[in-house]
Order: structure tokens, then C-alpha cells, then sequence
């Protein structure tokens, strides 16, 4: 039993009407290889059962603190109802991606029921060629990145034939029921916290003021740069800090309040192809996914004439533990995290650079600027904002602010997030997985898109969620995804030099009277 962190309070705090905080994926499935010939809900319990000790998310459930008045607490709950969280259906025919989008948007848009362990998962069943989708979704104050892929490993095998796992040790004879901590402890606790509450935020303050000028909306405050310099000096760190371009997000389309409602679209694209563009240019793999969703936006805001003179700003999540083994590689055991250890990189994402192979070069260059100041900053500025707010105050202003900043205008424009997988096929109850898909988060401040991929045997599989009254034709951007990837593997055709390509996009192709340049440009605001 433990406390959630301010980050991870931060998460629940978010929730409003039209936000859920829940990170998900959606995995396809042959269940051909499988013994029985199919995937079932009674094969998916049995195996939740016997590996459920290996999961802590799964498992803990919150206590909350009267009022409000404290961050809540994780409870264990041994006595899991595993048949209240795991769902069934059947897809309308033909059973294809838009089908199976329809179902999981329906799904995603909703939030977790808190008087249980939060998650859910669903088994989805109807789909083409007799295929079957697993959705499960778990509370973002539950788990991050890492934590995300320790539960992938509990449940997924190297091969058709399950692994042994390693049964729980015996309870010791007529155990307790685990009990949340007492009223007296708790409101103890709420009285503690709010005494030391005022050293601890100014804490957070002094160590956040030293990444002020990295901060979305603060780096914006006049000599960010310089009070982030003298806050490093009066804590003993001479250093002068690295430069980063300008992290003023522009507006755009997606960004503004959103609506309750959600849109999801899954696409990929071939992982050799992402790492031959990789080696070609001289940089990784995440550059080159960096530079897939810079053009995917520049296309889809040229398309609905909103494309700003400035780049788009994004948020790269960044995990500060070290990442889990590949389902099936190790033992598949998880360790007992709850929560999250993770850090924010803000990236300028070069919507603005026309031509690819420059775009490619511009957004090289802001991650490797971004990567490097990064590397020198305090990683923990995340938790530091989220400390300097008292709890009480944070759930009932969290909603509110976040919805003021999207009225004002996004300190980001959009969230992307790129998750290394495994590299081999890997199996649940025997099935083969054939893809997987994640999802993430999308709220007012953040943008009303959300672009996640993960990497998977011999693919890139991408998963986009939107707010639809911001992007209302969310499959488009999956389709310019695929279009940026051919776009990338033609440069290396058209310039085998691989030192500055400058092929002209598709939207260039057309007379210089008809190409106007989107500065100073109205955009399109959908209302």
C-alpha cells in the first residue's frame, strides 16, 4: 500500500466530462495456431488468473482520502472480479478496421469505473478472416510506458505453447482482506501534508524555474531563458544551458475545447523501410517516426487550408526507469510498479519546412536540440508542476484550467509517442499477434490528436485518437502517414548521396500562382 505521487494524482485529477486519462492498445490476432482454433473470453480469464500476481496494476485498487483532501492511496485487491472487466463482443459485418475503430472509439471515449481496479479489456470478436482484437485500456495514474509493457509481458508467449509461470507463493492461513488506511491515518496524513505542502512546492518552483525556458505556455514568459540560467546558478549548476528553438505553439484546428466524444484510426507502415531511411540519413529511428507525423500534419492542414507559417509543437513522452524485457524474452515478470516515471521532451515538429528532405533535416535537428537539453535538465519538472499544487485544489481546478488552455491557446500542439516492441511474433492463449496498435490520451490542453505507434515484429503499427469535432476525418491522417513514408523511401531513389534531398512534396506540384505560401494565412477553426 502507497500513496500516488503528484503526477499520478495529476492523471485522475484531469478527468472531467470530456476527458479520460486511460492509455490502451489494440492487438489483432490470429487464432489459427492457437489449440482450440480460436481466442475465447474463458481462455483470456484462465490465463488473467494464473498470471494476474505478475500485473500490480491490475490488481490495486484506490482508497481515497475523505474530501479530497490528500492525494489517495493504492490498495492490493487479491479478490480481482475478473469476469467485471473483461468484455466480449461481436463486430457488424464485414468486420473490417472501420468496424473495429467504431467499436474501440465507443469504448476509449468512456472512463474507468474507480470503485474498481482500473482497467478493462475487451475481446473483440467478427473480424475479416476470422482474426480476433484484444482492446485493454488501464488508468494513465496506474501505469506509464514501462509499466504499460511489464503487463504485455505477463500475458504474451514467445510461442503458441504458453510459457510456465511461477505461481504466487502461498498466503500465510487466514490472511486479513487487505483495508485501506484508517480514516484517523489518512486525515493524520492529509494534515502532515498540508503543513509541509508550502516547503515542497517552493521546492518544486526552485527546481521547475531551472527549466523554465523547456516548459510549454512558460517558455513563453519574457527571459525564460534567463531565469532558467540564474535558477541553475543559485542551485550550484554554472552550466549554461543548451539552446532550443522557440516552443511557441501555433493554432491550429486541433487545438481548442473538446467534446466527449472520440475517433480512432490504425494504420502501418513496413519497419525496414523506417530503419533503411534511418541508416541512409545517418540518424534513428525516431527521427525518421518524428518526421512521418511533421508530414502527416503538414498534409492534413494544407488539406483543410490551416497550415501556420509556424511549426507545430509537440510533447515526446520519455520513460525515466529503465524499459521492460520483450513480452516473452525473460521470465515475464514484473517487479510490483505501480505509476509513473516519466518525463516530457516539447519538440518543434518542422510543419512548416516544405520540401521532405529538408524536413526531414529540420526535424533531425530540433530532437537532437531537445535531446541534448534534456540530457542536462531536471528531469523531473513534470512531477515538480504537478507538486506545487495542493491536492483539494487540484481536483476541482485541473479540469477547468485544462479547458482555459484550450480556449487560450495549447502549450503543445499534439502528443507523440513512440514505443519500442519487440522484435518477434508473440502469442496470447496460442494465437498469433498480428499487429499492435496503442492509444493514448487526448484533453484540451494537449491538443485534440494524439499520435502513438509501437514497433512489432517486422511493422510500425501507428494508433490515432481525436476529439472528431477538432479532426473529423481521422483516417485521412493514418493515410498521409503511409503517403509521408513513401515520400521518405523516394528520396532515397532520387538522391543517392543522401546529403541534402530536396524533392519537391506533392502539394508543391502546382503552378506558382495557385502554391501561396500559409503565411499570415486565416485558418479554419471548426467550432
Amino acid at each position: 500500500m502507497r500513496q500516488l505521487t503528484a503526477l499520478d494524482a495529476q492523471f485522475l485529477s484531469v478527468e472531467s466530462a470530456t476527458t479520460a486519462a486511460h492509455v490502451a492498445g489494440v492487438a489483432v490476432f490470429d487464432p489459427s495456431s492457437s489449440p482450440s482454433g480460436d481466442l475465447t473470453r474463458e481462455a483470456l480469464l484462465a490465463l488473467l488468473r494464473e498470471r494476474l500476481h505478475l500485473a500490480a496494476p491490475l490488481r490495486m485498487r484506490l482508497a481515497d482520502v475523505p474530501f479530497g483532501l490528500d492525494r489517495p492511496y493504492w490498495i492490493d485487491d487479491p479478490d480481482v472480479d475478473l469476469g467485471a472487466h473483461v468484455r466480449e463482443t461481436t463486430l457488424p459485418a464485414p468486420g473490417g478496421e472501420g468496424e473495429l475503430a467504431a467499436y474501440v472509439a465507443d469504448v476509449h471515449a468512456r472512463r474507468l469505473d474507480r470503485s474498481r481496479p482500473l482497467w478493462e479489456a475487451h475481446l473483440i470478436h467478427g473480424l475479416a478472416d476470422g482474426r480476433v482484437a484484444l482492446y485493454m485500456k488501464v488508468h494513465h495514474c496506474a501505469i506509464d510506458g514501462v509499466t504499460g509493457s511489464e503487463i504485455l509481458t505477463t500475458l504474451l508467449d514467445p510461442s503458441p505453447q504458453p510459457r510456465l509461470v511461477e505461481a504466487p507463493a502461498p498466503a500465510s492461513p487466514s490472511p486479513a482482506p487487505p483495508q485501506p488506511p484508517g480514516l484517523l491515518t489518512m486525515l493524520a496524513g492529509a494534515i502532515t501534508r498540508t503543513i509541509v505542502q508550502p516547503v515542497e512546492a517552493l521546492c518544486s518552483l526552485a527546481r521547475a524555474a531551472a527549466d523554465l525556458d523547456a516548459i510549454p505556455v512558460l517558455s513563453a514568459l519574457p527571459d525564460a531563458r534567463l531565469v532558467a540560467q540564474a535558477a541553475r546558478a543559485l542551485a550550484g549548476d554554472p552550466r549554461r544551458l543548451p539552446e532550443t528553438p522557440p516552443l511557441a505553439a501555433p493554432r491550429t484546428p486541433f487545438n481548442g475545447p473538446i467534446s466527449a466524444a472520440r475517433a480512432v484510426a490504425f494504420g502501418s507502415v513496413p519497419l525496414a523501410e523506417v530503419r533503411r531511411v534511418a541508416r541512409a540519413f545517418g540518424m534513428g529511428p525516431n527521427d525518421v517516426v518524428m518526421t512521418l507525423c511533421a508530414s502527416a500534419l503538414r498534409r492534413w492542414l494544407l488539406a483543410h487550408d490551416a497550415l501556420p507559417d509556424r511549426p507545430l509543437v509537440a510533447a515526446v513522452p520519455v520513460a525515466l526507469r529503465a524499459t521492460a524485457a520483450s513480452p516473452g524474452t525473460a521470465d515475464g515478470t514484473a517487479d510490483g510498479r505501480v505509476g509513473n516515471r516519466i518525463s516530457a521532451m516539447i519538440t518543434p515538429l518542422a510543419t512548416d519546412v516544405a520540401r521532405p528532405g529538408e524536413r526531414l533535416a529540420a526535424v533531425r535537428a530540433a530532437l537532437g536540440a531537445a535531446k541534448r537539453r534534456f540530457a542536462v535538465s531536471h528531469r523531473s519538472w513534470l512531477d515538480d508542476v504537478c507538486a506545487m499544487v495542493p491536492n483539494a485544489f487540484a481536483a476541482l481546478a485541473t479540469p477547468l484550467v485544462f479547458r482555459l488552455a484550450g480556449v487560450a491557446g495549447a502549450g503543445v500542439n499534439l502528443v507523440v509517442s513512440n514505443v519500442p516492441g519487440p522484435r518477434r511474433p508473440l502469442y496470447l492463449c496460442g494465437a498469433r499477434m498480428l499487429s499492435y496498435h496503442p492509444l493514448s490520451v487526448v484533453t484540451d490542453a494537449t491538443g485534440g490528436i494524439s499520435i502513438t505507434c509501437a514497433s512489432y515484429d517486422d511493422r510500425l503499427d501507428f494508433g490515432v485518437v481525436v476529439c472528431p469535432t477538432r479532426v473529423p476525418d481521422v483516417w485521412s491522417v493514418t493515410g498521409h502517414l503511409r503517403e509521408a513514408m513513401d515520400e521518405l523511401v523516394a528520396l532515397l531513389d532520387e538522391a543517392p548521396q543522401h546529403g541534402n534531398p530536396g524533392r519537391e512534396s506533392p502539394e508543391e506540384r502546382q503552378e506558382p500562382e495557385e502554391r501561396e505560401e500559409p503565411e499570415g494565412r486565416q485558418e479554419k477553426v471548426p467550432a
